[in-house]
């Protein structure tokens, strides 16, 4: 048994460090992309991808670099947050091969996971897209609206406390029992299990994700800053009550953005 738990420990730790691995390549991208962006600009860098986009107007081939960069962006933020969550389904398939027992790999989990995200990317590089045509972004990608930053601070601080965060977020804490009571066998099984971990990620996450259009889309202050705060979320037990807190504190900043202006 002592063999096991020492080939337990070493599988949890090649695992944690390649999902590490690609989240920190991940982060060398956006702060690449951040820099070029605080440098030649952002219609300059996007111009420069798809061979000529007007700088007054984000024609729809743009749609394929911002979505390029969405997609990039929730892997280095979200990855991390999946860490226990991955690591338990590791676990239990590697318990399971232990026994003999048919597994699969926890990379066809973890695919399942991203592929939520990526969907998520198509929505937000279409939001970003529309946003810039009817000029409510600057050019450093935070809207030019004050209603529009308010309001979307207010509904983000406003979902903190629905019953539909609280099931989400529940989903996510819950790792063990999310494996063991959706738990079924074969590859397809598996890939459905991180689609809807996914699912329930992306709808605990999905308001606070939309604050980057108040905050700077590509401010990695606040990437990393989003990132810390999903991760606590997750892993703080209920009673430090961190999302009302933080729920609070996002209705009463959107209000004062509107009370100034």
């Amino acid at each position: 048994m002592s063999g096991f738990a020492a080939l337990l420990r070493r599988d949890r730790f090649i695992l944690c460090g390649g999902l590490m691995a690609v989240a920190v390549v991940a982060w060398a991208y956006l702060l690449y992309e951040a820099q070029r962006m605080n440098v030649s600009g952002v219609c300059e860098c996007l111009r420069m991808r798809i061979g000529g986009a007007d700088h007054s107007t984000w024609p729809a081939t743009t749609l394929v670099p911002l979505f390029f960069m969405w997609s990039v962006m929730m892997v280095a933020m979200m990855l991390p947050t999946a860490v226990p969550m991955v690591l338990t389904f590791g676990a239990v398939t590697n318990h399971r091969r232990h026994l003999g027992r048919p597994y699969v790999p926890t990379i066809i989990f973890v695919c399942g996971y991203l592929a939520v995200w990526v969907v998520f990317s198509v929505m937000a590089a279409v939001a970003q897209w529309l946003l810039h045509r009817h000029a409510l972004l600057s050019e450093s990608m935070t809207t030019t609206s004050a209603v529009l930053g308010g309001a979307l601070l207010i509904v983000a601080g406003i979902f903190q406390f629905t019953p539909l965060k609280h099931r989400c977020l529940t989903r996510c804490r819950g790792t063990l029992e999310f494996i063991l009571t959706r738990w079924r066998e074969g590859r397809s099984a598996a890939f459905r299990m991180g689609l809807e971990h996914g699912v329930f990620c992306t709808g605990c996450c999905w308001a606070l994700m939309a604050l980057l259009f108040v905050t700077g889309v590509m401010n990695m202050y606040w990437v990393a800053g989003l990132m810390i705060f999903v991760c606590l979320e997750k892993i703080l037990p209920a009673r430090a009550r961190l999302n009302l807190a933080s729920g609070v504190a996002l209705v009463i900043w959107g209000l004062l953005i509107l009370s100034l202006h």
